[in-house]
């Protein structure tokens, strides 16, 4: 079963909890980090950190699509930005808004970092979903 927890005496949150409570015996899937290159290994959106986050969000879905879930299942995020401005990181968490991750909504960092792994590479998401169904039903 998840729970999403948005807690009254502190500041409301935009779009995401601030808890995710997952209780014991769901299935949970542990996702690797979520990068902005396409099939061919080729990285999207060059200088682009909202293009970057566009295919970041695109290639989260397929990871949850392999392991049975779906953007509505996620608990929790990382979101890593190559920026220490705010107005970036910003202009990506719109990105992040407008994807279903918001529907839940999912408890979210959002970190401003000095570099990523690939190069050129300028946004990267990790995550962690609950698997709904048998063995995995979150009643959420």
């Amino acid at each position: 079963m998840l729970k999403r927890v948005t807690v009254p005496s502190l500041f409301a949150p935009p779009a995401y909890s601030h808890a995710s409570v997952v209780e014991a015996g769901t299935r949970l899937a542990l996702l690797a980090g979520s990068v902005p290159l396409d099939a061919d290994g080729e990285l999207v959106g060059p200088g682009d950190p909202v293009r970057q986050a566009e295919q970041v969000i695109a290639n989260l879905g397929e990871q949850l699509r392999a392991v049975d879930s779906d953007f509505e299942h996620v608990a929790y995020t990382d979101v890593y930005v190559v920026s220490a401005d705010p107005a970036v990181l910003s202009e990506v968490w719109k990105v992040v808004e407008a994807s279903r991750l918001s529907v839940g909504p999912h408890s979210s960092t959002l970190l401003g970092v000095a570099c990523l792994g690939y190069p050129g590479q300028l946004v990267e998401i990790t995550a962690t979903a609950v698997i709904p169904g048998p063995g995995g039903d979150d009643g959420a």
